[in-house]
């Protein structure tokens, strides 16, 4: 499905310009799928949709649960529209940052608002489309409510700490749990229902325009997380369910003490004794959200990196097999299409390599890593193959123009220039970058929006060496409306990549 030219743009919703301080599935995500289609682009990348926190960075690929969506992420607008809530309910916080979201001030108010709209959705006659909801994905957003419900009424962060009883989800403890928070569960359970309505108008409306979303999969789940709450046999914790064993990868060009990523690792023999099961519930939702997924960290899928918990850096790990042919075997087996690109940059051994070519993933490429001088860098373009996806950079780098004026070497920059031609000034390098990414031999080249405006590195929206101060990018409406469609379209056509 992956053999046709073609392009995309990645922008993560929250990132989409908002009066309300955080971009969100209203009126400038449709606005923008217009964009697209009218530049002939395929594909619209996003990132986790899932809900993000303080205490994890915000990072949504640290979420408290696999499987909900980011209430942050709501339109407020569609709500008032529905009569929901009342537009003079609105009333939005003084000067928030017009270039990054202040989650701890727009959590606040927009929870509030939410919090408004389920009283008022409660009140009425909602006949069975919430129940409908509800029953469909009652798999996962029971457990998800019920822990998000215990959560809020906990004193203690981490869910380990609870009394005993709830911690092992002893029956009685759930009962009464269930009992006394029943009011605040349902609330979780609105809030999901307002946002997957809202997502599948939006995706429905993407598709009816040829558009394809792009999602992401976080290899690992957050160990604050129902998902680890409620199958906590499915990864390496000691008998008080704390992790034995913590995620992260060895020294690499992100960091040189690698990265500690301490989520609790999977246990693969628990996972293969159940048939992989939490694996096919989780590719099924995710299947069902997106057109196209990206698994983050394949590596991890092949071999993984565990740290022994408590380690101050990822240093000190080891690499640990997974049972890769049979998870994937059993996948592909429950969905045939299999519609999945995979992240196989950092260490990469031949392991890998074999597992990918044999289910015929494509990859990934990234220009900004390909001019070191090496003839043989697999991200040189003339290195390119056709079954991959190539970027300029993506969420986890630079922005382009940040890369080549804050870390691009002499040395790379004389690299660079044998492949594109000089310019005066950054956004001519810009330009030029974009133009030799559209010209890869790749099927599928992916452009950033912040690289299409040319904007610098405090548009960078992560830094993996860093676990605070990412995530809270966004766009100006002035920043919005600077996209150079025109030019875009005209490389899209250029490299024959535009959308029949």
């Amino acid at each position: 499905m992956f053999d046709t030219r073609s392009n995309g743009v990645l922008l993560h919703i929250s990132a989409l310009p908002s009066k309300y301080g955080i971009g969100d599935m209203g009126a400038a995500a449709f606005d923008f799928a217009d964009k697209l289609d009218r530049s002939g682009q395929t594909y619209w990348q996003i990132l986790p949709l899932n809900p993000s926190s303080p205490t994890s960075g915000e990072s949504p690929y640290f979420s408290s649960s696999a499987f909900a969506g980011n209430p942050l992420l709501i339109d407020l607008d569609a709500l008032v529209a529905s009569g929901l809530l009342e537009q003079a309910d609105i009333h939005i916080p003084a000067k928030l940052p017009p270039t990054n979201v202040d989650f701890d001030r727009v959590r606040e108010f927009k929870l509030n608002l939410l919090y408004k709209a389920c009283d008022n959705f409660e009140k009425r006659d909602n006949g069975t489309v919430f129940t409908t909801f509800c029953e469909k994905h009652t798999d996962w957003l029971d457990d998800f409510a019920l822990f998000t419900a215990i959560q809020r009424h906990q004193k203690s962060q981490s869910w380990s700490d609870w009394p005993t009883p709830l911690r092992d989800r002893e029956s009685t403890a759930l009962n009464q749990a269930k009992s006394e928070l029943a009011a605040e569960i349902k609330r979780e359970k609105i809030l999901q229902f307002f946002f997957f309505g809202q997502w599948e108008k939006l995706k429905s409306y993407c598709n009816s325009k040829g558009i394809q979303i792009f999602g992401d999969m976080p290899i690992y789940v957050s160990y604050e997380s129902a998902d680890v709450w409620v199958d906590s046999k499915a990864f390496k914790l000691d008998e008080n369910k704390k992790p034995t064993g913590v995620s992260g990868v060895p020294p690499d060009y992100f960091s040189a003490t690698g990265q500690l990523w301490n989520n609790p690792v999977y246990d693969w023999d628990e996972l293969k004794r159940t048939n992989y099961a939490w694996w096919v519930k989780r590719m099924g939702a995710l299947f069902e959200r997106f057109d196209v997924v990206r698994i983050d960290h394949f590596r991890g899928l092949i071999q993984y990196w565990e740290v022994p918990a408590n380690e101050e850096t990822a240093i000190n790990g080891e690499w640990k097999d997974v049972p890769s042919y049979e998870l994937f075997d059993t996948l592909i087996a429950e969905f045939p299409n299999f519609p999945v690109i995979i992240e196989d940059l950092g260490i990469i051994t031949p392991d890998v390599v074999e597992a990918k070519n044999h289910y015929g993933l494509p990859g990934m490429l990234i220009l900004q890593f390909a001019f070191d001088g090496n003839a043989d860098n697999p991200y040189l373009p003339e290195n390119h193959c056709q079954n991959s996806v190539v970027y300029l950079g993506t969420h986890d780098n630079n922005t382009a123009r940040g890369w080549y004026e804050d870390e691009a070497s002499s040395a790379t920059k004389e690299h660079l220039f044998k492949c594109i031609s000089n310019s005066t000034d950054s956004t001519g390098v810009v330009r030029n970058l974009i133009d030799l990414t559209l010209a890869s031999k790749s099927n599928i080249s992916i452009v950033t929006a912040q690289d299409l405006i040319a904007l610098p590195s405090r548009a960078r929206i992560n830094d993996p060496s860093d676990n605070f101060g990412n995530w809270t990018w966004r766009m100006t409406q002035e920043e919005y409306d600077a996209m150079p469609l025109d030019y875009l379209t005209e490389l899209t056509q250029l490299h024959g990549r535009a959308r029949q």
